[in-house]
């Protein structure tokens, strides 16, 4: 269970520094930018559409490395079987992350664990995008 919550504490702190020096450098760039507006937002939508991405493959290499670990779970699919392959585990991120839920492929053991504190804070660092993107779009829109 220490490697498990040491995993955790790592991929949250890990994905957290990721959001901020990614919403730091795109709010200097935007700032600085000679583009219109909406270039702008554009510019800042992808940006941070990539950190998210990077931050869901941050997870994915998490699942990765607990399943090598050989720790107690991992994933399975409906047929009830494990899964174990990097593109499920991506999917399965993806889905967490985003916190559409768990369907065809769900957590068992201490990857419940990761996989809540994954959706927990998929849905934190969304909000953060949703409200640099708000205070980015009152900088640059004329009302």
């Amino acid at each position: 269970m220490l490697i498990t919550l040491l995993t955790i504490l790592a991929l949250v702190t890990l994905s957290i520094l990721i959001h901020y020096e990614v919403l730091l450098r795109l709010s200097e760039l935007i700032k600085h930018a000679h583009i219109q507006p909406r270039l702008r937002i554009i510019i800042g939508l992808v940006g941070a559409l990539v950190a998210h991405v990077v931050e869901i493959f941050v997870f994915t290499l998490g699942y990765f490395f607990l399943n090598a670990m050989d720790v107690a779970g991992g994933l399975i699919n409906m047929a009830s079987e494990p899964v174990s392959s990097f593109a499920d585990y991506a999917y399965f991120s993806i889905a967490t992350y985003t916190s559409l839920g768990f369907g065809d492929v769900v957590p068992v053991g201490v990857f419940r664990y990761v996989a809540g504190m994954e959706v927990l804070l998929g849905l934190v660092l969304i909000a953060w995008t949703a409200s640099f993107i708000y205070v980015e779009m009152q900088r640059f829109w004329k009302v």
